[in-house]
């Protein structure tokens, strides 16, 4: 009997012993858990977009060139799946509530749409899914939480960079392209917080210019061709495209509209394709989606989100058209000094890509 004692007390004791190595295994596996995911598995990573334009698409892409540098590559230690609303809101916050309540390491969203839906879904996830966001004009202004006097007040889960639009330098361009430059038509949706701030501050411009800026409102692309045609008939002298998502998915429709009346388009958001607008002037999508691919990365090697302050970057970019000049009602010029500050110049010859470091200088 003693014997047998002995030998369960023996058993009994190897028991405790694995069960002590298995619960302190499972308790390093947990730590290196709560700082960043383990190198071994695969990381899960949602990218959502609001609708495909060349800005959003432009940053996906630069996103997507800062992870492959960092080691992150869909099917090696990263598993991706891309999300689109294709514009629509209600889309928009399903997907917002898939992400928010799916396995994912992270989240990275593209617009400011697509930050407001994850971050109102993300308020009710247990836990909250991290969140890096970019592509965003004012994320302080938008009611997700994050505190314009102190950039390093919010969600602890959440982090990203805005971008605002350097809506003044625009304003400015256009009147040294026509010095007697009065009225600017805007098609603009109300509905959308950025194009909200960006109306805004055309509109405090304008005033401070002399520019009486004439608007019409647009709430999907639809309605965009005759937002422009009822702009045109008050006479306008140019049409500027903020960087509202509605209005720059339809800008085909606006230049046509502007080019028949022979008047210029001007715009916030350069593109990779030559657009027929006078000259555009913005981010450069692709160096921010870089910057949030990093930001991302980051995250994902164990940053916490809660220490990175969301501060606004501006990498700025000018491209400037110069066939649409001899096309117009009113005289516009192209000034030498403007075009030396240009990182692209289409004339008669095609796109000619010049001061490359630029926008970095910047």
């Amino acid at each position: 009997m003693i014997a047998v004692l002995k030998k369960l007390a023996l058993g009994l004791g190897l028991i405790a012993l694995a069960a002590a190595i298995l619960l302190y295994s499972d308790l390093e596996s947990r730590h290196v858990n709560a700082s960043g995911p383990s190198a071994s598995r695969q990381v899960r990573v949602a990218f959502v977009q609001q609708t495909s334009t060349p800005a959003l698409d432009d940053g996906v892409l630069g996103a997507l060139a800062a992870l492959k540098d960092r080691g992150y590559v869909d099917g090696g230690r990263m598993v991706l799946r891309h999300y689109n609303a294709q514009g629509d809101i209600s889309n928009a916050n399903a997907i917002a509530k898939e992400v928010t309540t799916g396995d994912f390491d992270l989240i990275s969203s593209f617009s400011t749409i697509s930050l407001q839906t994850i971050a109102n879904a993300n308020r009710f996830a247990t836990p909250p899914r991290k969140h890096v966001f970019a592509l965003v004009s004012d994320p302080y202004a938008v009611g997700v939480g994050i505190n314009p006097n102190n950039h390093a007040e919010h969600p602890p889960y959440m982090t990203g960079i805005g971008s605002l639009a350097p809506v003044e330098d625009i304003f400015r361009t256009a009147r040294k392209m026509r010095p007697s430059l009065k009225r600017v038509g805007l098609v603009w949706d109300p509905g959308e917080a950025n194009s909200v701030i960006t109306t805004k501050i055309a509109r405090q411009v304008c005033a401070k210019m002399g520019i009486e800026l004439i608007e019409a409102n647009a709430e999907s692309t639809t309605l965009v061709g005759e937002a422009a045609g009822s702009l045109l008939a008050r006479k306008i002298d140019a049409i500027w495209v903020s960087p509202d998502l509605v209005t720059t998915s339809a800008l085909d429709v606006i230049v046509a509209k502007a080019r028949t009346a022979r008047i210029p388009v001007f715009t916030s958001m350069p593109h990779r394709d030559i657009t027929g607008a006078l000259f555009e002037m913005g981010a450069d999508y692709f160096a921010l989606g870089r910057l949030a691919g990093d930001l991302d990365a980051d995250v994902l090697d164990g940053r916490n989100p809660a220490s990175v302050p969301v501060e606004n970057i501006m990498p700025v970019r000018l491209h400037i058209n110069k066939t649409v000049l001899a096309n117009l009602r009113e005289r516009w010029d192209a000034p030498e000094d403007l075009l030396a500050q240009a990182n692209v110049v289409i004339d008669a010859t095609g796109r000619h890509e010049q001061n490359p470091t630029l926008a970095a200088a910047k």
